[in-house]
C-alpha cells in the first residue's frame, strides 16, 4: 500500500486518518505538508511498528534537528526496514548529522539518503561520513545538493568511498567546491573500489582545470553512466579534455548535462563525433550554451550516424534560429531512436518550425515530446503543427508556450487535439493569450477527452 499526498495542511484529525492508514503502507511521501517535530513522534512509532514500510519522504516540511531526532529513535528499532530516507529541506543544520550517523552505522537497510537543502555545512557532512565508513553501513545513494558544503569536505568523502563499494550515486552540486576540491575527489574516486554509476557536480566552481581529472574517471570507471556537470563554466577548452574520457573505449556513459558551461560552437566538433560513435550515450543537455547555427548543424550530421543512439537532446537557448531547421529536419528524417527534442527559447519562426515539420512527418521519426516554446511562432505553423499532431501517433508531449498562436492558432491545435488518431496527451501552452470563447473550447476538449492533459 502506498500513502503519497503532496502540499495539503494537515488537521489534527485528518493527521489521525492518515497515521492509521500508514500502519499498513510500505511507501509514505508527504511533501510540502506543514509537518513539524511533533509529527516526527508519530512517524517514529509508526516506523517501529510498520517493518513493511521502505520508503520515507518527508521533503519540504520544518521538521529541524529536534523532528530528526524523534524520527531516528524508529529507524534504530531493529524492526525497521526502511530503505528510502527523503529529508531535502527540512530546516536541518550539522546537529541532525549525528543522529543521522548513529542510522548509518546501525541500519543496513538503509540504501537512500537524501538530505539536500539543509544546512549541514562541512562540519555535519564530515559527521555522516564517519557513519558511511562503519562496515554495517549499505548506502547506495547520498544526496548532498546545496549543504553549504566548501572544499574540506573532499578528505572524509574519500575516506568514505574507499569503505563503502556499496555506493552507485553521489550528488554534490551547488556547493563550493572549486577546481582543487574537485581534483582531489576525482583522484579519490579513480582510486577507491566503489563502482559509482551517478555523479552530479552542477555549479560547484569547476572550470576546464579540473576536467582532466573528470575526464579521467570516465576513462577508469566504466559503471558511471550519469554525469552532470551543468552550470560550471568549463568552456571549449574543458569539454575537450572531457571528451578524451568520454570517448575512452571504457566508458559506457548514457546521461550527459553540460547545460550553461559556456560552450560554442567550436565544441561541437568533439560533441558530434561523440554523439556519432559513443552508442552507449542516450541523453545530452547543452542549454543554454551558445551553439549557434553552425554548431547545431554539427550535431544534426551526427544524428544521422548508423551509430547514434541518441534519445533525447536539450538544445534550449542555444541562439539557433531558422537556418539550422533544415539540418534539423534532415535528421529527425533519419534518425529512428530520437524521442525528445527541447529546442525552445531559440528564434526558429514559422518558417524554421515548418521546414521542421517536414521531418516530423518521416515515418523514420518516432518523436515522442517536442518542446518549442518561445520559439517566435504565430498562427501561421499552426496548421502544419496541427497535421504533425494528428499524423504522429507516436507524439506525446507538446509545449508551444511563450508564442503569439492567439484564438487562430490555438483553434487549429483544439482541431488536431479532437482527432481520434491523435495521441498527444500533455499540451503546455504557458502565457499565451486567447479569448473566452477558446478557453471554453479548451475546456471542452479536456472534458470529452480525459487522457489528454493541457497546462496553461
Amino acid at each position: 500500500m502506498e500513502l503519497d499526498i503532496q502540499c495539503e495542511e494537515m488537521s489534527p484529525s485528518r493527521w489521525a486518518e492518515l497515521l492509521s492508514t500508514m500502519k499498513s503502507c510500505k511507501t509514505i511521501r508527504l511533501d510540502d505538508c506543514n509537518l513539524s517535530s511533533s509529527s516526527c513522534e508519530d512517524l517514529s512509532s509508526i516506523i517501529n511498528m510498520n517493518p513493511s514500510l521502505t520508503e520515507l519522504k518527508l521533503n519540504n516540511n520544518e521538521l529541524g534537528d529536534e523532528g530528526i531526532e524523534y524520527l531516528c529513535k524508529g529507524l534504530l528499532m531493529p524492526s525497521c526496514s526502511l530503505q528510502k530516507l527523503w529529508l531535502q529541506n527540512c530546516n536541518l543544520t550539522s546537529a541532525s548529522c549525528e543522529t543521522l550517523r548513529s542510522v548509518l552505522s546501525a541500519q543496513p537497510s538503509l540504501t537512500e539518503l537524501h538530505v539536500g537543502d539543509n544546512k549541514l555545512g562541512t562540519a555535519g557532512v564530515k559527521v555522516l561520513c564517519q557513519g558511511m565508513m562503519n562496515p554495517n553501513c549499505k548506502l547506495q545513494k547520498l544526496q548532498l545538493e546545496y549543504c553549504e558544503l566548501t572544499a574540506d569536505i573532499v578528505e572524509a568523502l574519500n575516506a568514505a568511498l574507499q569503505s563503502k563499494p556499496t555506493l552507485k550515486e553521489l550528488s554534490l552540486s551547488n556547493n563550493t567546491l572549486g577546481d582543487t576540491a574537485v581534483k582531489q575527489l576525482c583522484w579519490g574516486l579513480v582510486e577507491a573500489s566503489c563502482n559509482l554509476e551517478l555523479l552530479h557536480l552542477e555549479n560547484c566552481g569547476i572550470t576546464s582545470d579540473s576536467c582532466r581529472e573528470i575526464s579521467a574517471v570516465l576513462s577508469n570507471k566504466s559503471s558511471l553512466i550519469d554525469l552532470s556537470v551543468g552550470d560550471n563554466k568549463i568552456g571549449d577548452s574543458g569539454l575537450a579534455l572531457l571528451c578524451q574520457g568520454l570517448m575512452h573505449p571504457n566508458c559506457k556513459i548514457q546521461k550527459l548535462w553540460l547545460w550553461d558551461c559556456d560552450l560554442t560552437s567550436a565544441s561541437c566538433k568533439d560533441l558530434s563525433r561523440l554523439i556519432s560513435t559513443k552508442e552507449t550515450l542516450t541523453e545530452i543537455s547543452l542549454i543554454d550554451n551558445n551553439l549557434r547555427d553552425s554548431g547545431m548543424e554539427m550535431l544534426c550530421q551526427a544524428l544521422k550516424d548508423p551509430k547514434s543512439k541518441l534519445q533525447e537532446l536539450w538544445v534550449r537557448e542555444c541562439g539557433l534560429t531558422t537556418a539550422c531547421c533544415k539540418a534539423v529536419s534532415s535528421a529527425l528524417s533519419v534518425n529512428k531512436h530520437l524521442k525528445v527534442l527541447h529546442i525552445g527559447e531559440n528564434k526558429l519562426g514559422d518558417a524554421g518550425v515548418e521546414l521542421m515539420c517536414e521531418g516530423l512527418l518521416h515515418p523514420n521519426c518516432n518523436i515522442q515530446s517536442l518542446w518549442l516554446g518561445n520559439c517566435d511562432l504565430t498562427a501561421a505553423c499552426c496548421a502544419t503543427l496541427a497535421t504533425v499532431m494528428a499524423t504522429k501517433q507516436c507524439l506525446t508531449e507538446l509545449d508551444l508556450s511563450y508564442n503569439s498562436l492567439e484564438d487562430e492558432g490555438i483553434r487549429k491545435i483544439c482541431e488536431a487535439l479532437r482527432n481520434p488518431s491523435c495521441n498527444v496527451q500533455q499540451l503546455i501552452l504557458y502565457d499565451i493569450f486567447w479569448s473566452s470563447e477558446v478557453d471554453d473550447e479548451l475546456r471542452a476538449l479536456e472534458e470529452s477527452k480525459p487522457e489528454v492533459k493541457i497546462i496553461s
